[in-house]
Protein backbone atom coordinates (compact mmCIF):
# COMPACT_ATOMS: atom_id res chain seq x y z
CA UNK A 1 0.00 0.00 0.00
CA UNK A 2 2.84 2.39 0.86
CA UNK A 3 4.52 1.74 -2.48
CA UNK A 4 1.27 2.48 -4.31
CA UNK A 5 0.87 5.77 -2.45
CA UNK A 6 4.48 6.70 -3.25
CA UNK A 7 3.94 5.93 -6.93
CA UNK A 8 0.70 7.92 -6.87
CA UNK A 9 2.56 10.94 -5.49
CA UNK A 10 5.07 10.67 -8.32
CA UNK A 11 2.22 11.09 -10.81
CA UNK A 12 1.47 14.61 -9.53
CA UNK A 13 -0.25 15.84 -12.69
CA UNK A 14 -2.57 12.83 -12.69
CA UNK A 15 -3.40 13.46 -9.01
CA UNK A 16 -4.22 17.07 -9.86
CA UNK A 17 -6.67 16.06 -12.59
CA UNK A 18 -8.23 13.46 -10.27
CA UNK A 19 -8.88 16.21 -7.69
CA UNK A 20 -10.26 18.52 -10.40
CA UNK A 21 -12.62 15.75 -11.53
CA UNK A 22 -13.80 14.83 -8.02
CA UNK A 23 -14.34 18.40 -6.80
CA UNK A 24 -17.24 18.47 -9.25
CA UNK A 25 -20.17 16.00 -9.20
CA UNK A 26 -18.85 13.54 -6.56
CA UNK A 27 -18.21 16.33 -4.05
CA UNK A 28 -21.42 18.14 -5.02
CA UNK A 29 -23.49 14.98 -4.52
CA UNK A 30 -22.34 14.61 -0.92
CA UNK A 31 -22.69 18.34 -0.29
CA UNK A 32 -26.33 18.44 -1.43
CA UNK A 33 -27.18 15.43 0.75
CA UNK A 34 -26.19 17.17 3.99
CA UNK A 35 -26.38 20.92 3.30
CA UNK A 36 -30.18 21.09 3.64
CA UNK A 37 -30.00 20.23 7.33
CA UNK A 38 -28.48 23.47 8.69
CA UNK A 39 -30.83 26.03 7.04
CA UNK A 40 -33.93 23.86 7.55
CA UNK A 41 -35.69 26.29 9.91
CA UNK A 42 -34.78 29.32 7.77
CA UNK A 43 -36.15 27.69 4.61
CA UNK A 44 -39.34 26.59 6.38
CA UNK A 45 -39.80 30.14 7.65
CA UNK A 46 -39.20 31.48 4.13
CA UNK A 47 -41.85 29.12 2.74
CA UNK A 48 -44.27 30.19 5.46
CA UNK A 49 -43.64 33.92 4.93
CA UNK A 50 -44.05 33.52 1.16
CA UNK A 51 -47.34 31.67 1.73
CA UNK A 52 -48.60 34.44 4.03
CA UNK A 53 -47.63 37.10 1.48
CA UNK A 54 -49.53 35.26 -1.26
CA UNK A 55 -52.61 33.99 0.56
CA UNK A 56 -52.77 36.04 3.77
CA UNK A 57 -52.71 33.00 6.10
CA UNK A 58 -49.88 30.86 7.54
CA UNK A 59 -48.97 27.63 5.79
CA UNK A 60 -50.92 24.66 7.21
CA UNK A 61 -48.65 22.33 9.16
CA UNK A 62 -49.14 19.35 6.86
CA UNK A 63 -48.61 21.51 3.77
CA UNK A 64 -45.42 22.97 5.23
CA UNK A 65 -44.12 19.49 6.05
CA UNK A 66 -44.94 18.31 2.54
CA UNK A 67 -43.25 21.29 0.87
CA UNK A 68 -40.17 20.85 3.03
CA UNK A 69 -39.93 17.13 2.32
CA UNK A 70 -40.30 17.87 -1.41
CA UNK A 71 -37.51 20.43 -1.14
CA UNK A 72 -35.26 17.73 0.27
CA UNK A 73 -36.34 14.75 -1.82
CA UNK A 74 -36.68 16.38 -5.24
CA UNK A 75 -32.88 16.21 -5.44
CA UNK A 76 -33.29 12.42 -5.71
CA UNK A 77 -35.88 12.69 -8.51
CA UNK A 78 -33.39 14.71 -10.52
CA UNK A 79 -30.72 12.16 -9.66
CA UNK A 80 -32.90 9.32 -10.91
CA UNK A 81 -33.47 11.03 -14.25
CA UNK A 82 -29.81 12.02 -14.57
CA UNK A 83 -28.66 8.49 -13.85
CA UNK A 84 -31.03 7.00 -16.44
CA UNK A 85 -30.01 9.53 -19.10
CA UNK A 86 -26.25 9.51 -18.48
CA UNK A 87 -25.48 6.43 -20.58
CA UNK A 88 -27.29 7.81 -23.63
CA UNK A 89 -25.73 11.26 -23.20
CA UNK A 90 -22.20 9.84 -22.92
CA UNK A 91 -22.64 7.67 -26.02
CA UNK A 92 -24.22 10.53 -27.99
CA UNK A 93 -22.04 13.50 -27.03
CA UNK A 94 -18.95 12.07 -25.33
CA UNK A 95 -17.58 12.60 -21.83
CA UNK A 96 -16.04 16.04 -22.49
CA UNK A 97 -19.21 17.67 -23.80
CA UNK A 98 -21.27 16.05 -21.05
CA UNK A 99 -19.01 17.49 -18.36
CA UNK A 100 -19.05 20.92 -19.99
CA UNK A 101 -22.85 21.04 -20.17
CA UNK A 102 -23.08 19.52 -16.69
CA UNK A 103 -21.11 22.40 -15.18
CA UNK A 104 -23.11 25.00 -17.06
CA UNK A 105 -26.39 23.54 -15.78
CA UNK A 106 -24.96 23.47 -12.24
CA UNK A 107 -24.09 27.16 -12.51
CA UNK A 108 -27.64 27.87 -13.68
CA UNK A 109 -29.11 25.88 -10.78
CA UNK A 110 -26.91 27.81 -8.33
CA UNK A 111 -28.18 31.13 -9.66
CA UNK A 112 -31.80 29.97 -9.45
CA UNK A 113 -31.48 29.03 -5.76
CA UNK A 114 -29.27 32.03 -5.00
CA UNK A 115 -31.95 34.48 -6.17
CA UNK A 116 -34.94 32.54 -4.77
CA UNK A 117 -35.21 34.61 -1.58
CA UNK A 118 -34.88 37.88 -3.48
CA UNK A 119 -37.60 36.76 -5.90
CA UNK A 120 -39.86 35.54 -3.07
CA UNK A 121 -40.30 32.12 -4.70
CA UNK A 122 -39.74 28.86 -2.82
CA UNK A 123 -40.51 27.08 -6.12
CA UNK A 124 -37.10 28.25 -7.34
CA UNK A 125 -35.49 26.18 -4.57
CA UNK A 126 -37.34 23.11 -5.85
CA UNK A 127 -36.20 23.77 -9.43
CA UNK A 128 -32.60 24.31 -8.34
CA UNK A 129 -32.49 21.17 -6.21
CA UNK A 130 -34.01 19.17 -9.07
CA UNK A 131 -31.32 20.40 -11.48
CA UNK A 132 -28.62 19.71 -8.91
CA UNK A 133 -29.85 16.12 -8.74
CA UNK A 134 -29.62 15.70 -12.51
CA UNK A 135 -26.10 17.13 -12.72
CA UNK A 136 -24.86 15.18 -9.69
CA UNK A 137 -26.04 11.81 -11.00
CA UNK A 138 -25.02 12.32 -14.62
CA UNK A 139 -21.73 13.91 -13.62
CA UNK A 140 -20.81 11.14 -11.18
CA UNK A 141 -21.15 8.53 -13.93
CA UNK A 142 -18.91 10.55 -16.25
CA UNK A 143 -16.41 11.26 -13.47
CA UNK A 144 -16.11 7.61 -12.45
CA UNK A 145 -15.50 6.60 -16.07
CA UNK A 146 -12.75 9.22 -16.31
CA UNK A 147 -11.17 8.10 -13.02
CA UNK A 148 -11.18 4.51 -14.23
CA UNK A 149 -9.28 5.46 -17.39
CA UNK A 150 -6.80 8.14 -16.27
CA UNK A 151 -4.73 5.88 -13.99
CA UNK A 152 -2.43 2.96 -14.86
CA UNK A 153 -3.76 -0.48 -14.11
CA UNK A 154 -1.84 -0.96 -10.85
CA UNK A 155 -3.19 2.34 -9.45
CA UNK A 156 -6.72 2.03 -10.77
CA UNK A 157 -8.19 0.50 -7.62
CA UNK A 158 -6.71 3.29 -5.52
CA UNK A 159 -7.87 6.11 -7.79
CA UNK A 160 -11.37 4.64 -8.04
CA UNK A 161 -11.79 5.31 -4.31
CA UNK A 162 -11.31 9.05 -4.91
CA UNK A 163 -14.95 9.48 -5.98
CA UNK A 164 -16.48 7.98 -2.80
CA UNK A 165 -13.97 9.83 -0.60
CA UNK A 166 -14.83 13.20 -2.18
CA UNK A 167 -18.56 12.41 -1.94
CA UNK A 168 -18.18 11.69 1.76
CA UNK A 169 -16.06 14.82 2.17
CA UNK A 170 -18.85 16.78 0.48
CA UNK A 171 -21.25 15.63 3.19
CA UNK A 172 -18.86 16.84 5.87
CA UNK A 173 -18.30 20.21 4.19
CA UNK A 174 -22.05 20.64 3.79
CA UNK A 175 -22.30 20.44 7.58
CA UNK A 176 -19.25 22.66 8.17
CA UNK A 177 -20.46 25.43 5.86
CA UNK A 178 -23.83 25.23 7.64
CA UNK A 179 -22.34 26.42 10.93
CA UNK A 180 -23.38 29.88 12.11
CA UNK A 181 -19.73 30.97 12.02
CA UNK A 182 -19.69 30.15 8.30
CA UNK A 183 -22.83 30.42 6.15
CA UNK A 184 -25.49 29.00 8.48
CA UNK A 185 -27.21 32.32 9.11
CA UNK A 186 -30.62 33.49 7.99
CA UNK A 187 -29.23 36.13 5.65
CA UNK A 188 -26.78 33.73 3.96
CA UNK A 189 -28.74 30.50 3.46
CA UNK A 190 -29.37 31.14 -0.28
CA UNK A 191 -25.62 31.42 -0.82
CA UNK A 192 -25.04 28.30 1.29
CA UNK A 193 -27.46 26.30 -0.87
CA UNK A 194 -25.87 27.53 -4.10
CA UNK A 195 -22.16 27.52 -3.23
CA UNK A 196 -21.50 24.46 -5.41
CA UNK A 197 -21.53 26.85 -8.33
CA UNK A 198 -18.03 27.81 -7.20
CA UNK A 199 -16.69 24.27 -7.69
CA UNK A 200 -18.33 24.12 -11.13
CA UNK A 201 -16.66 27.42 -12.05
CA UNK A 202 -13.31 25.94 -10.98
CA UNK A 203 -13.93 22.91 -13.17
CA UNK A 204 -14.81 25.11 -16.13
CA UNK A 205 -11.63 27.15 -15.61
CA UNK A 206 -9.46 24.02 -15.75
CA UNK A 207 -11.54 22.27 -18.40
CA UNK A 208 -9.34 23.27 -21.38
CA UNK A 209 -6.30 21.71 -19.68
CA UNK A 210 -7.86 18.33 -18.84
CA UNK A 211 -6.30 15.76 -21.20
CA UNK A 212 -7.97 12.87 -22.94
CA UNK A 213 -7.33 9.57 -21.19
CA UNK A 214 -4.92 7.05 -22.76
CA UNK A 215 -7.67 4.42 -23.34
CA UNK A 216 -9.82 7.03 -25.12
CA UNK A 217 -6.93 8.12 -27.37
CA UNK A 218 -5.96 4.57 -28.29
CA UNK A 219 -9.28 2.73 -28.45
CA UNK A 220 -11.61 5.51 -29.66
CA UNK A 221 -9.38 7.88 -31.62
CA UNK A 222 -6.90 5.17 -32.67
CA UNK A 223 -4.05 7.56 -31.84
CA UNK A 224 -1.22 5.38 -30.52
CA UNK A 225 1.32 8.20 -30.53
CA UNK A 226 -1.05 10.52 -28.67
CA UNK A 227 -1.77 7.72 -26.20
CA UNK A 228 1.93 7.30 -25.46
CA UNK A 229 2.36 11.06 -24.96
CA UNK A 230 -0.58 11.14 -22.58
CA UNK A 231 0.83 8.22 -20.59
CA UNK A 232 4.18 9.98 -20.19
CA UNK A 233 2.49 13.25 -19.29
CA UNK A 234 0.21 11.69 -16.68
CA UNK A 235 2.31 8.78 -15.39
CA UNK A 236 5.87 10.04 -15.92
CA UNK A 237 8.66 8.77 -18.12
CA UNK A 238 9.05 5.05 -18.51
CA UNK A 239 8.17 2.12 -20.70
CA UNK A 240 4.38 1.96 -20.98
CA UNK A 241 4.24 -0.59 -23.79
CA UNK A 242 2.76 -3.20 -21.45
CA UNK A 243 -0.14 -0.84 -20.67
CA UNK A 244 -0.82 -0.32 -24.37
CA UNK A 245 -0.86 -4.08 -24.94
CA UNK A 246 -3.29 -4.49 -22.03
CA UNK A 247 -5.59 -1.88 -23.57
CA UNK A 248 -5.55 -3.68 -26.92
CA UNK A 249 -6.26 -7.03 -25.23
CA UNK A 250 -9.10 -5.43 -23.27
CA UNK A 251 -10.60 -4.10 -26.48
CA UNK A 252 -10.42 -7.57 -28.06
CA UNK A 253 -12.06 -9.21 -25.07
CA UNK A 254 -14.92 -6.70 -25.18
CA UNK A 255 -15.52 -7.54 -28.83
CA UNK A 256 -16.05 -11.19 -27.88
CA UNK A 257 -18.45 -10.40 -25.02
CA UNK A 258 -22.13 -9.78 -25.68
CA UNK A 259 -23.46 -7.17 -23.27
CA UNK A 260 -26.70 -8.33 -21.67
CA UNK A 261 -29.71 -6.03 -21.73
CA UNK A 262 -31.76 -5.19 -18.66
CA UNK A 263 -34.46 -7.67 -19.67
CA UNK A 264 -31.86 -10.39 -20.22
CA UNK A 265 -30.30 -10.06 -16.77
CA UNK A 266 -33.78 -10.13 -15.23
CA UNK A 267 -34.50 -13.41 -17.06
CA UNK A 268 -31.07 -14.92 -16.39
CA UNK A 269 -31.60 -17.46 -13.60
CA UNK A 270 -27.88 -17.63 -12.86
CA UNK A 271 -27.93 -13.93 -11.86
CA UNK A 272 -31.04 -13.88 -9.69
CA UNK A 273 -29.28 -14.30 -6.37
CA UNK A 274 -26.64 -11.73 -7.26
CA UNK A 275 -29.33 -9.20 -8.12
CA UNK A 276 -31.20 -10.06 -4.91
CA UNK A 277 -28.03 -9.45 -2.89
CA UNK A 278 -27.45 -6.07 -4.55
CA UNK A 279 -31.11 -5.13 -4.08
CA UNK A 280 -30.94 -5.95 -0.36
CA UNK A 281 -27.74 -3.92 -0.03
CA UNK A 282 -29.33 -0.91 -1.73
CA UNK A 283 -32.45 -1.18 0.44
CA UNK A 284 -30.26 -1.39 3.55
CA UNK A 285 -28.20 1.58 2.41
CA UNK A 286 -31.19 3.81 1.71
CA UNK A 287 -33.65 2.55 4.35
CA UNK A 288 -31.16 1.84 7.11
CA UNK A 289 -31.47 5.42 8.36
CA UNK A 290 -28.05 6.88 7.49
CA UNK A 291 -29.20 9.15 4.65
CA UNK A 292 -32.31 10.12 6.62
CA UNK A 293 -29.99 11.40 9.36
CA UNK A 294 -28.04 13.44 6.83
CA UNK A 295 -31.17 14.89 5.26
CA UNK A 296 -32.88 15.71 8.55
CA UNK A 297 -30.10 15.99 11.12
CA UNK A 298 -31.87 18.96 12.73
CA UNK A 299 -35.10 17.01 13.30
CA UNK A 300 -33.27 13.89 14.48
CA UNK A 301 -31.13 15.64 17.08
CA UNK A 302 -34.02 17.85 18.18
CA UNK A 303 -36.00 14.68 18.89
CA UNK A 304 -32.95 13.41 20.79
CA UNK A 305 -33.31 16.36 23.16
CA UNK A 306 -30.59 18.79 22.05
CA UNK A 307 -30.98 22.55 21.89
CA UNK A 308 -31.02 24.25 18.51
CA UNK A 309 -27.70 26.04 18.97
CA UNK A 310 -25.80 22.77 19.58
CA UNK A 311 -27.26 20.72 16.74
CA UNK A 312 -25.04 22.01 13.86
CA UNK A 313 -21.87 21.15 15.79
CA UNK A 314 -23.09 17.70 16.76
CA UNK A 315 -24.09 17.01 13.16
CA UNK A 316 -20.46 17.46 12.07
CA UNK A 317 -19.69 14.19 13.83
CA UNK A 318 -21.88 12.42 11.27
CA UNK A 319 -19.60 13.41 8.41
CA UNK A 320 -16.50 12.63 10.42
CA UNK A 321 -17.76 9.13 11.21
CA UNK A 322 -18.57 8.33 7.58
CA UNK A 323 -15.18 9.51 6.36
CA UNK A 324 -13.62 7.17 8.92
CA UNK A 325 -15.77 4.36 7.59
CA UNK A 326 -14.75 4.96 3.93
CA UNK A 327 -10.96 5.08 4.52
CA UNK A 328 -35.44 7.04 24.78
CA UNK A 329 -34.71 10.73 25.74
CA UNK A 330 -35.73 11.50 29.36
CA UNK A 331 -34.95 13.89 32.15
CA UNK A 332 -31.35 12.77 32.65
CA UNK A 333 -28.80 15.07 31.02
CA UNK A 334 -26.58 12.24 29.77
CA UNK A 335 -29.22 10.34 27.77
CA UNK A 336 -29.11 12.64 24.69
CA UNK A 337 -25.36 12.07 24.49
CA UNK A 338 -25.94 8.32 24.49
CA UNK A 339 -28.30 8.86 21.55
CA UNK A 340 -25.60 10.78 19.70
CA UNK A 341 -23.02 8.03 20.30
CA UNK A 342 -25.46 5.46 18.91
CA UNK A 343 -26.15 7.64 15.87
CA UNK A 344 -22.41 8.03 15.25
CA UNK A 345 -21.99 4.24 15.49
CA UNK A 346 -24.89 3.84 13.08
CA UNK A 347 -23.24 6.12 10.49
CA UNK A 348 -19.86 4.46 10.99
CA UNK A 349 -21.27 0.96 10.49
CA UNK A 350 -23.15 2.14 7.42
CA UNK A 351 -19.91 3.42 5.90
CA UNK A 352 -18.08 0.21 6.77
CA UNK A 353 -20.98 -1.93 5.52
CA UNK A 354 -23.39 -1.24 2.64
CA UNK A 355 -22.06 2.25 2.00
CA UNK A 356 -18.54 0.98 1.47
CA UNK A 357 -18.98 -2.37 -0.26
CA UNK A 358 -21.96 -2.01 -2.61
CA UNK A 359 -19.99 -0.71 -5.59
CA UNK A 360 -17.00 -3.03 -5.17
CA UNK A 361 -19.27 -6.04 -4.57
CA UNK A 362 -21.12 -5.24 -7.81
CA UNK A 363 -17.83 -5.61 -9.66
CA UNK A 364 -16.97 -8.86 -7.90
CA UNK A 365 -20.21 -10.86 -8.20
CA UNK A 366 -21.36 -9.83 -11.70
CA UNK A 367 -19.96 -10.97 -15.03
CA UNK A 368 -18.60 -8.38 -17.44
CA UNK A 369 -21.58 -8.91 -19.74
CA UNK A 370 -24.08 -8.17 -16.96
CA UNK A 371 -22.42 -5.19 -15.28
CA UNK A 372 -23.68 -2.27 -17.42
CA UNK A 373 -27.36 -3.20 -17.14
CA UNK A 374 -27.00 -4.25 -13.51
CA UNK A 375 -25.38 -0.90 -12.65
CA UNK A 376 -28.31 0.90 -14.28
CA UNK A 377 -30.70 -1.23 -12.21
CA UNK A 378 -28.91 -0.62 -8.88
CA UNK A 379 -28.42 3.09 -9.59
CA UNK A 380 -32.11 3.53 -10.39
CA UNK A 381 -33.10 1.62 -7.26
CA UNK A 382 -30.70 3.67 -5.13
CA UNK A 383 -31.98 7.07 -6.31
CA UNK A 384 -35.60 5.91 -5.98
CA UNK A 385 -34.93 4.78 -2.42
CA UNK A 386 -33.22 8.08 -1.62
CA UNK A 387 -36.29 9.95 -2.87
CA UNK A 388 -38.74 7.84 -0.86
CA UNK A 389 -36.84 8.16 2.43
CA UNK A 390 -36.34 11.88 1.86
CA UNK A 391 -40.06 12.34 1.28
CA UNK A 392 -41.53 10.24 4.09
CA UNK A 393 -39.02 10.69 6.92
CA UNK A 394 -40.42 14.02 8.20
CA UNK A 395 -43.85 12.42 8.54
CA UNK A 396 -42.28 9.45 10.35
CA UNK A 397 -40.56 11.77 12.84
CA UNK A 398 -43.77 13.75 13.35
CA UNK A 399 -45.89 10.69 14.05
CA UNK A 400 -43.42 8.34 15.76
CA UNK A 401 -40.71 10.58 17.22
CA UNK A 402 -37.43 8.82 17.95
CA UNK A 403 -39.18 5.44 17.73
CA UNK A 404 -39.07 5.76 13.91
CA UNK A 405 -35.60 4.22 14.06
CA UNK A 406 -37.18 0.94 15.13
CA UNK A 407 -38.34 0.56 11.51
CA UNK A 408 -34.76 1.04 10.34
CA UNK A 409 -33.66 -1.53 12.91
CA UNK A 410 -36.07 -4.10 11.47
CA UNK A 411 -34.75 -3.55 7.96
CA UNK A 412 -31.13 -3.83 9.10
CA UNK A 413 -31.76 -7.05 11.07
CA UNK A 414 -33.67 -8.67 8.19
CA UNK A 415 -31.02 -7.75 5.61
CA UNK A 416 -28.21 -8.93 7.89
CA UNK A 417 -29.80 -12.37 8.23
CA UNK A 418 -30.36 -12.59 4.47
CA UNK A 419 -26.80 -11.59 3.59
CA UNK A 420 -25.34 -13.94 6.22
CA UNK A 421 -27.22 -16.89 4.72
CA UNK A 422 -26.90 -16.03 1.02
CA UNK A 423 -23.76 -13.99 0.31
CA UNK A 424 -20.64 -16.17 -0.14
CA UNK A 425 -17.11 -15.02 0.57
CA UNK A 426 -15.64 -13.32 -2.53
CA UNK A 427 -12.12 -12.54 -1.36
CA UNK A 428 -9.45 -14.17 -3.52
CA UNK A 429 -11.97 -15.84 -5.84
CA UNK A 430 -12.48 -15.44 -9.58
CA UNK A 431 -15.81 -14.46 -11.09
CA UNK A 432 -16.24 -18.09 -12.24
CA UNK A 433 -15.80 -19.44 -8.71
CA UNK A 434 -18.15 -16.82 -7.26
CA UNK A 435 -20.81 -17.62 -9.88
CA UNK A 436 -20.50 -21.34 -9.02
CA UNK A 437 -21.03 -20.51 -5.34
CA UNK A 438 -24.20 -18.57 -6.09
CA UNK A 439 -25.53 -21.37 -8.30
CA UNK A 440 -24.94 -23.94 -5.54
CA UNK A 441 -26.79 -21.75 -3.04
CA UNK A 442 -29.64 -21.10 -5.46
CA UNK A 443 -30.21 -24.72 -6.48
CA UNK A 444 -29.60 -26.28 -3.08
CA UNK A 445 -26.90 -28.94 -3.03
CA UNK A 446 -26.30 -28.84 -6.76
CA UNK A 447 -23.13 -29.23 -8.76
CA UNK A 448 -23.21 -26.61 -11.52
CA UNK A 449 -21.05 -26.78 -14.60
CA UNK A 450 -20.47 -24.40 -17.47
CA UNK A 451 -20.79 -21.21 -15.44
CA UNK A 452 -17.74 -19.48 -16.85
CA UNK A 453 -18.04 -15.80 -17.59
CA UNK A 454 -19.92 -15.10 -20.77
CA UNK A 455 -21.59 -18.56 -20.84
CA UNK A 456 -25.33 -18.22 -21.45
CA UNK A 457 -27.55 -19.52 -18.65
CA UNK A 458 -29.12 -22.08 -20.99
CA UNK A 459 -25.75 -23.88 -21.08
CA UNK A 460 -25.60 -24.34 -17.31
CA UNK A 461 -26.06 -27.98 -16.35
CA UNK A 462 -27.11 -28.80 -12.79
CA UNK A 463 -26.85 -32.27 -11.31
CA UNK A 464 -28.28 -33.07 -7.87
CA UNK A 465 -26.11 -35.00 -5.45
Amino acid sequence: MASLLLELLQCRLMVFFICVTCIGPPFQFGFHISVVSAPAEYIKDFINQTWIHRYGVPTPDETLTLLWSLTVSIFSIGGLLGSLASGFLIRRYGKSRCMLCNNLVTLGASMIIGFSKMAGSFEMILVGRFLFGITSAAGINVSMLYLGEIAPKKLRGLTNTAGPVFATSGKLFGLLFGLREALGRESLWPFLMSICGVTSALQLATFPFVPDTPPHLLLVKNDKEGCMKAMKKLWGDGNHQAEIEDLINEQNSRKNTKIQSFLEIMQDRSLRLQLCVLTVLIITLQFGGANAIYFYAYDVFQQAGFSQDRIPYIAIGIGGCEILGALLCDAYYWVPYCSVVLIFCHILSSGLGPGGVTLSLSLEILTQAARPSAFTFTSTLSWAGLYIIGLIFPFMVKSMGHFCFLLFLGIIVASSIFLFLILPETKGKSITEITDEFNRIQCGKICCHGTAEGTPPDHVTCTRF
